[in-house]
C-alpha cells in the first residue's frame, strides 16, 4: 500500500544535500544507518543560534546567556517529552551514543566486583562491546555473550539461561546497525529486572525509525545520538532512571558539574549537571530539539510504515539478482539490507556504486563479531530513510547488477 500521508517529493525539498550530484549523477543516499541527512529547518536552528544567541549557558547573568540557557533547557524538555522520561533531569546531554555508553561503564566500575557478571548481545556495535570489556578488565567481572542465530536474531532461550543472581548489567541494542534486527527489548528488560540487573539499551539505530517510551520499556539507561535522527553530529542523550543516576559517580570533573569546590573537598551538582562537565555543544543540543520536532511533525508511525514499504520493495528486487545473499532475515527488522554477491568483495561493489552516485556502506559496520559469525569479511549495507524513493531503489538494483557483471 502507498502512503498518501507522506509526500516524499515535498519532504525531499527540505534536505538541500539531496539535490547534489556525485560523479555527475544525482546523489542517492543509502547510508542513513551511519548518519541521516539534515533538513533545512535544523540547519537554520544552528545558524540562528550562532547568529543571535551565541553565549555560554547556565552561568551568565547577561541576556545572551539567559536566552541561550532557555533554548538549551527547552530542548531538554522536548527530548523528555519525546522519550517519555519521568523528569527532564533524567535526560543527560552527551556527545553521542558512545559517550553515553562509556559514561555508564565508568560509573559501574565503582559498583561491580569479581563476583559479578555482565551480559552483552552478539549483535552489538563495537561501542557496546569494548567499554564493557574494559570495565570487566578493571573490575574482574565476567563478560558473557547472548548468542545469535542464522536469521540474525538473538537466541532468547539462551539469554534466559545466562541470567542469574550474579548478573548485574545487561547491554543490548534496540536495533542492530549491521542487520536491522529489532530486538525484543521490553521482554529482555523485564527478565533482567527479575534478577535485579540493570539494563542499558543502545537506541542509536532505533530512534530514527520508532519512538521508544522510557516508562513503558521500564529501561534503566537508554542512549542515542542526534545525527541519525536528522540532527547534527556531536550531540546525543543518555536517559537514566533518577535512582541510578543518583547512585553513579560523575564521569568527568570540571565546570558546571560542581556544587562547592575547595582544595580539601568538592561536592557535586544535582542532576543533570553532575554528568555535564564543561561547556556543552549548545547549538547541537538546541538543534537536536529542532530535529525531533521535524520528525514528529511527519509522524513516527508514518515514517515506520513508509520505510517498511521501502524495505519490502528493496528486499524483493535485490533477491532477483542471482548469487545475492541477504544477512539478517528476521521478520522483525527495520529498513536496513546487508548483502553480498557470491565471489565478490563488498568493497568492490561499494566502489562501483559510488561511481554511479549511490552511497552505501561497506565493511564490518563496527560489528566484527557478526561478520565472524557468518564467516564473511563484511557486507554491502543499504539503509533507507523516509526521504528515499522506490525509483532510487531501482537505481541501486541496476547498479548492483552492473557491478556484478563488471566484477564477475
Amino acid at each position: 500500500m502507498s502512503h498518501m500521508a507522506l509526500n516524499v517529493d515535498q519532504i525531499r525539498e527540505d534536505f538541500p544535500i539531496l539535490s547534489r550530484k556525485v560523479n555527475g549523477k544525482p546523489l542517492i543516499y543509502f547510508d542513513n544507518a551511519a548518519t541521516s541527512q539534515t533538513p533545512q529547518s535544523v540547519i537554520n536552528t544552528i545558524v540562528d543560534y550562532y547568529s543571535n544567541y551565541n553565549s555560554n549557558i547556565h552561568r551568565g547573568v547577561h541576556a545572551l546567556s539567559q536566552e541561550a540557557t532557555d533554548l538549551y533547557e527547552a530542548s531538554r524538555q522536548k527530548l523528555q517529552e519525546h522519550f517519555n522520561a519521568k523528569r527532564a533531569y533524567e535526560i543527560i546531554f552527551t556527545s553521542g551514543t558512545t559517550h553515553g555508553i562509556n559514561l555508564i561503564a565508568s560509573g559501574f566500575a565503582s559498583i561491580l566486583t569479581s563476583e559479578d557478571e555482565v551480559l552483552v548481545s552478539a549483535l552489538e556495535h563495537h561501542s557496546n562491546i569494548v567499554p564493557w570489556q574494559m570495565l570487566c578488565e578493571r573490575t574482574g567481572s565476567q563478560l558473557k555473550v547472548i548468542p545469535m542465530n542464522e536469521e540474525g536474531e538473538l537466541v532468547i532461550s539462551a539469554y534466559h539461561e545466562l541470567l542469574s543472581e550474579r548478573t548485574k548489567l545487561v547491554f543490548v541494542n534496540h536495533i542492530s546497525n549491521a542487520l536491522g534486527t529489532i530486538n525484543p527489548i521490553k521482554d529482555m528488560i523485564a527478565a533482567a529486572h527479575n534478577f535485579g540487573a540493570a539494563v542499558l539499551v543502545d537506541g542509536a539505530q532505533a530512534c530514527p525509525h520508532l519512538k521508544p517510551d522510557m516508562q513503558d520499556l521500564d529501561v534503566d539507561f537508554y542512549v542515542c545520538g542526534a545525527h541519525k535522527m536528522c540532527g547534527p553530529t556531536g550531540i546525543g542523550i543518555l536517559y537514566g532512571k533518577e535512582e541510578w543516576l543518583q547512585k553513579l559517580p560523575p564521569y568527568q570533573g570540571g565546570g558546571e558539574m560542581i556544587d562547592q569546590v575547595t582544595f580539601e573537598k568538592t561536592t557535586y551538582a544535582g542532576l543533570p549537571h553532575k554528568f555535564e562537565a564543561g561547556t556543552p555543544n549548545i547549538a547541537g543540543g538546541i538543534a537536536f530539539g529542532a530535529a525531533v520536532d521535524y520528525m514528529n511533525a511527519i509522524g513516527f508511525e508514518t515514517i515506520a510504515s513508509y520505510e517498511h514499504e521501502l524495505l519490502s520493495y528493496a528486499t524483493e528486487k535485490l533477491l532477483e539478482i542471482e548469487g545475492l545473499k541477504i544477512y539478517g532475515t528476521s521478520d522483525s527488522k527495520t529498513s536496513v539490507i546487508s548483502f553480498n554477491i557470491e565471489g565478490i568483495h563488498p568493497y568492490d561493489i561499494g566502489t562501483i556504486l559510488d561511481k554511479m552516485g549511490i552511497a552505501v556502506r561497506t565493511g564490518h559496520h563496527c560489528a566484527q563479531p557478526i561478520m565472524d559469525f557468518y564467516q564473511i569479511p563484511g557486507t554491502v549495507r543499504a539503509s533507507f530513510a523516509f526521504y528515499n524513493t522506490k525509483s532510487e531503489i531501482d537505481a541501486l538494483v541496476e547498479g548492483v547488477r552492473k557491478a556484478k557483471m563488471m566484477l564477475s
